[in-house]
């Protein structure tokens, strides 16, 4: 026998009710989570990371210390430890005028301390440009644009502090290339991760600070062939015009951006680019939800600082983020600037630097399916910090002996430990913030955790002047403090990026575990349907 009246009603209802899904969800059922799509926009948007490695550590080549010769040997002393006490004309700079900025404005002696207020005044810049490209990629502005605009201050500011005339002038420079540096990484990062699924995410994520070491690399090899502080920063400024116009005309905006910023049908032929490319596809009848519960529609206004601090959940995920890339940063440039005291050439102490950092990535980017973020977090802390604490209880090397001996070895060891897991912290840490917030604030947050690392950076060079214990002991109180509070932030393996503050406060409420259930629940915002496209 046929159906009855109310089962062919019921049928055709069914048939008739679409299927909402939020962009996790789409992706992981019908777009691809990592697909050919996401791996070209992974690559191309983290190059910029490689740029950003230039623009943040050329000052270690353009600010370095020079080498000096006696002219006149009876009056100069060639075993003097600096030039502080000889006379003028006795003794000369190896490389010129142009080798350096400590050469050619005399940055020596009672003038020394400018080299690390330069060093300083850059990383205040970052703090600031932090939040102002944290707030304008967020805003109507974009992420894509925030960084076009990036790209392009970077070019003028960086070539035009090769022009400097004077030490002041230089500084002012630095102060707006930190500016517009800060941008960069925020913007690479959400446009290379917001399109990529969840349980593909955090492995991506992960692999975008191979970018920034192989910069740092790269930058040494280049300071080695550009040894004139000047040519230094216009060969290393020029390739930002360079990704500029070849590369970023191939990337994509943020399908998550346009959703919160109600282009629905931007969103929409965005997804169904990417999965065409995947080579998948979104039938018809499918429509794309915010994961709000709430009857509101899309908001278009630029939610901020004020936005977080408001929601309970949202304001103590911030609180303790910023607390614990504070604590990150000290440790991280801290011992950065501690690989300079190896016994080798500048160019090499800096390969090492970068080089020392990339098991790190490797063996946290494995654990992070297995411990989840916060477990990765918690171990990589503690275990910089036991060996930082480690560094502290060794006594230096014996001026009696080899000037450094077994022990001066040992502690240089447990520094590059050290480094090396704050350096694997440093990277997950990008991602577990993105995580921890939802789309309209993600930036926001972001350029708040960023903001938090700068301040930790500009502190780092006055706890390494400390000198003795102190520095490692510092670091050790930081890392083990820091993997105390990650105990106050929850788990996000496998979790959906949340798109608004309702649906981040939902989310949690309920404990929702499954991602595509959560993501596919009856929510009521507004849909677009692919049919429209």
């Amino acid at each position: 026998m046929g159906d009855t009246v109310e089962e062919r009603d019921l049928k055709l209802v069914a048939e008739s009710e679409p299927e909402r899904l939020t962009i996790d969800a789409m992706l992981q059922k019908y777009c691809g989570e990592f697909g050919p799509w996401q791996l070209r926009n992974f690559l191309l948007s983290n190059l910029s990371c490689t740029l950003e490695a230039f623009h943040t550590m050329v000052m270690i080549f353009a600010d370095r210390d020079v080498e000096w010769r006696c002219l006149d040997r009876n009056a100069c002393d060639a075993a003097a430890k600096d030039v502080c006490d000889l006379n003028p004309g006795t003794w000369e700079w190896v490389g010129g005028r142009g080798s350096s900025t400590v050469v050619e404005w005399s940055l020596v002696c009672g003038d020394k301390y400018k080299v690390g207020l330069a060093q300083a005044i850059f990383f205040i810049g970052c703090t600031l440009g932090a939040g102002i490209f944290g707030h304008l990629s967020d805003s109507s502005f974009g992420r894509k644009r925030s960084l076009i605009l990036v790209c392009i201050l970077n070019t003028i500011f960086g070539c035009l502090t090769a022009l400097s005339p004077s030490y002041w002038i230089y500084v002012l420079l630095r102060l707006l290339t930190g500016v517009s540096t800060a941008g960069n990484a925020l913007c690479a990062f959400v446009l290379s991760t917001e399109p990529i699924g969840p349980t593909r995410r955090g492995t991506a994520a992960m692999s975008s600070c191979y970018f920034f070491s192989g910069g740092i690399a790269l930058l040494s090899g280049i300071a080695y062939i550009f040894q004139s502080w000047r040519k230094l920063y216009i060969v290393s400024s020029i390739p930002s015009l360079v990704y500029l116009i070849v590369v970023v005309p191939f990337l994509s905006e943020s399908p998550r951006w346009f959703l919160v910023r109600g282009k629905l049908e931007k969103t929409m032929k965005t997804l169904t680019t990417i999965a065409n490319s995947n080579k998948k596809h979104i039938p018809k009848g499918v429509v794309l939800t915010l994961d709000t519960k709430s009857n509101q529609t899309i908001d278009n206004k630029n939610n901020n600082i004020i936005d977080i601090m408001r929601s309970p959940t949202a304001r103590t995920r911030l609180i303790v983020g910023v607390g614990v890339n504070f604590m990150n940063a000290v440790v991280y440039y801290g011992l950065s600037l501690n690989v300079v005291n190896l016994k080798t050439n500048l160019y090499i102490n800096v390969l090492l630097n970068a080089v020392v950092e990339m098991p790190a990535f490797a063996v946290t980017t494995v654990l992070l399916g297995k411990m989840g973020r916060r477990g990765v977090g918690i171990w990589t802390l503690w275990f910089s910090g036991v060996f930082c604490l480690m560094g502290s209880l060794i006594e230096n090397g014996s001026s009696s002996s080899n000037s450094e001996g077994k022990w001066g070895i040992l502690k240089m060891v447990c520094g590059l430990l050290g480094l090396s897991g704050m350096a694997g912290n440093y990277n997950l840490l990008g991602l577990y913030v993105a995580e921890l917030f939802p789309t309209v604030v993600r930036n926001v947050a972001l350029g708040c955790a960023s903001q938090a690392t700068q301040m930790g950076a500009i502190l780092a060079p006055f706890v390494v002047v400390l000198g003795g214990r102190w520095p490692f002991l510092v670091f050790a109180i930081c890392g083990i403090l820091g993997g105390m509070l990650m105990f106050l932030l929850p788990e996000t393996l496998n979790r959906p990026f949340y798109d608004t503050l309702a649906g981040l406060e939902d989310g949690e409420n309920n404990n929702t575990n499954n991602i595509v259930a959560s993501s596919s629940s009856s929510i009521n915002v507004m849909p677009i349907s692919v049919n429209n496209i």
